[in-house]
């Protein structure tokens, strides 16, 4: 079982960074949370989740144990997979996500997308006693802004990885631009994932 991967950051975008340790470079998937805590840095200690298939070996990697934790918890529950679980994280930090649960907002986690009915009712009803502990932790990012040709090149990349249609993305995220020109990549991101949800 891996417990982390510390080393020099190579490649970092929304969906996935590539971590060197020990001469060997690993692709790790991660969310818009830990993609908002390692921006701006150079090398990284992310703590990881091994995920073993027939046909690969994949990474999921988190800035701190607790968004490892409720991953986990995520993918506990019936019906979410590794990159649903990975989209809800980018949508909500793990205090953020714990509200939610406590507080039976059945339409803020149905309002990530790919997320039904049924599926945010079971997330509810399975994770509200685990997740108490999670709440209030303060670890909400403010990531630093960016340029907003190269904001709007990295939203677009992330939101087609996350198997948005092309035009779609670019032309939600341009609006998104028109009207909030400073917007970070993690806040195009969301807020083109609600707009998109929306359609």
């Amino acid at each position: 079982m891996y417990e982390y991967i510390s080393g020099k950051i190579i490649e970092l975008n929304p969906t996935y960074l590539v971590i060197e340790a020990g001469q060997v470079g690993y692709n790790i998937n991660i969310s818009l949370t830990t993609y908002a805590a390692l921006e701006g840095k150079s090398e990284a200690k992310i703590y990881v989740q091994h995920i073993v298939r027939e046909d690969a070996h994949l990474f999921y990697g988190f800035a701190d144990k607790r968004e490892r934790e409720v991953f986990n918890l995520l993918t506990s529950v019936s019906g979410v997979g590794v990159n649903t679980a990975r989209l809800i994280l980018s949508s909500y930090t793990s205090a953020e996500l714990a509200n939610v649960i406590m507080s039976d907002d059945v339409v803020a986690i149905k309002g990530v997308k790919g997320i039904g009915l049924k599926t945010a009712q079971k997330i509810i009803i399975e994770l509200k006693d685990k997740i108490k502990g999670y709440a209030d932790d303060g670890n909400s990012s403010s990531p630093a802004g960016s340029a907003a040709i190269q904001a709007k090149q990295e939203a677009v990349a992330a939101l087609v990885m996350m198997d948005c249609a092309q035009p779609a993305a670019e032309k939600v995220v341009s609006a998104i631009l028109k009207t909030t020109p400073n917007a970070t990549v993690v806040q195009l991101i969301k807020e083109a994932l609600a707009q998109l949800k929306r359609v």
